[in-house]
């Protein structure tokens, strides 16, 4: 799927989820370039109910906040975000965790096969070759669960899928405008599950990688697959009901300048900018 040409003054957005972030949140708006191929980059933040001064620090940085007033979980967050990217009329949408584990300087290089029209939904890989710095259970846990994307997505002819939990993404206006995220707690498999689904087309980008140095992650391998396994199951079920009726997918990438999905739409509803 193709968007139409955009303004070369369309700008590329990215979004931050941030919960408790105060120490790195400002750090990496600060890094982020001010452009990128001459479209404008803007910074948003989505405070996702944080107890210290995250969006203090966000905004010292330069960028703005948006806040969801209580902390609803990462899913939330990132559905949040990409409804706000779409309604500012992005040419490209990308986001990242706040807390410093990946680099805001690579962003040109994440977005750049969706300027150039080659994919419309972007991964940047942590194992595609640059360097990382990733504890060895987290980097076990990751292979697994990556190994599972890949048999979930064999239906589609991925041709490479190396990385199923990166935090490093990047959508075409289209593909962020039909984007479901159907739960709150986290994304990173449902949405390409939901996006493969629809038809929109997958690429990859290496992406370095080094692990949090503040604060503390909120992934715990039990809880974590008690929440995300049944959730992958429904979006599997949906996505097969996507693959049948691809008419469904093309009507919703149509609809490029604004929230196309119900759980888009009603995202954008309680935002406030901070």
């Amino acid at each position: 799927m193709t968007d139409s040409p955009a303004s070369p003054s369309a700008p590329i957005v990215l979004f931050l989820p941030a919960y408790d972030e105060e120490a790195t949140v400002g750090d990496v708006v600060r890094r982020t370039p001010n452009e990128v191929d001459g479209h404008p980059v803007e910074v948003v933040v989505v405070d996702d109910g944080s107890t210290d001064d995250t969006a203090a620090a966000a905004v010292a940085a330069g960028a703005e906040v948006l806040s969801l007033g209580a902390n609803r979980g990462l899913g939330a967050a990132v559905r949040a975000g990409l409804a706000d990217a779409v309604a500012r009329g992005a040419v490209a949408v990308a986001f990242c965790d706040a807390d410093g584990e990946y680099a805001p300087e690579e962003l040109p290089g994440l977005v750049a096969p969706i300027l150039a029209g080659d994919a419309d939904y972007v991964v940047g890989s942590r194992f595609a070759g640059l360097p990382r710095d990733m504890r060895p259970h987290r980097w076990l846990g990751n292979r697994v669960l990556t190994l599972a994307v890949r048999v979930l997505t064999w239906r589609w002819r991925v041709g490479r899928l190396t990385d199923g939990q990166s935090g490093y993404r990047a959508l075409s206006r289209s593909a962020a405008a039909s984007a479901e995220v159907v739960h709150d707690f986290n994304y990173a498999q449902v949405l390409t599950l939901d996006l493969l689904g629809k038809g929109f087309r997958y690429s990859e980008v290496p992406i370095s990688y080094r692990f949090r140095q503040h604060g503390r992650s909120f992934v715990r391998l039990l809880p974590y697959l008690r929440r995300v396994v049944p959730a992958v199951w429904r979006e599997l079920q949906s996505s097969t009901t996507k693959s049948r009726n691809p008419s469904r997918a093309a009507t919703q990438a149509e609809a490029s300048n604004v929230p196309s999905s119900p759980s888009a739409a009603a995202a954008a509803q309680p935002m406030a900018k901070a």
